[in-house]
């Protein structure tokens, strides 16, 4: 079973999380403090096939940006720790989206560079307590961690709650694909990825 556990401490946030890539159960298990966040993590959790089991304490009275951050980091390290060297894994994968009137595209490449594109104008600036510009950081804290290079699109939407679902989704299932255990060496020309 591929899995992992680290604990972050800063001044902003206390995190704890364990990732469980093969278990039978998938979901996020734990509190940020910013519940459509919770929502937004249990989403990318379910459709990603994988298990988070998550502390979380963070300065969440200042805002919400420390702590979905910080979450990207810590997801990010765990993945990378749980793929080692990235070899048996398909490192590639896509996938569209829809929910109702929206429709996010991600493409993901395992490759050890990490970047990550992100097109998305979202219909509202707030869901709740959430500011829908966290989205981004929150992907670009995960594949800078991880060592991928991560390519998101809002196609079109209306409703900014499933426009933000979609990309979650759509980047868990292109996630999904890209860690995948295959048989053989590292997928790469130069026989390494970094």
């Amino acid at each position: 079973m591929r899995t992992s556990e680290i604990k972050r401490v800063t001044n902003e946030t206390d995190i704890k999380i364990k990732l469980i890539l093969d278990g039978e159960s998938r979901g996020f298990f734990g509190k940020s403090g910013v519940g459509f966040f919770d929502h937004m993590l249990n989403s990318f959790a379910v459709h990603g096939n994988f298990k988070i089991e998550a502390e979380i304490t963070g300065d969440i009275w200042i805002d919400a940006h420390h702590t979905v951050e910080d979450i990207g980091i810590v997801l990010g390290k765990l993945f990378s720790q749980v793929l080692g060297d990235k070899s048996k894994i398909a490192r590639f994968g896509s996938a569209f989206v829809p929910m109702d009137e929206s429709l996010a595209f991600a493409a993901i490449d395992i490759s050890g560079r990490p970047y990550l594109v992100f097109n998305a104008d979202f219909s509202a600036d707030l869901i709740n307590n959430y500011d829908t510009q966290l989205t981004q950081e929150f992907f670009r804290a995960l594949v800078f961690n991880i060592g991928a290079n991560l390519h998101i699109k809002l196609e079109y939407g209306g409703n900014c709650h499933h426009e933000t679902e979609a990309i979650y989704k759509a980047a868990a299932r292109a996630l999904a694909a890209a860690v995948t255990e295959i048989n053989g060496p590292v997928l790469s020309a130069k026989g390494m990825l970094e």
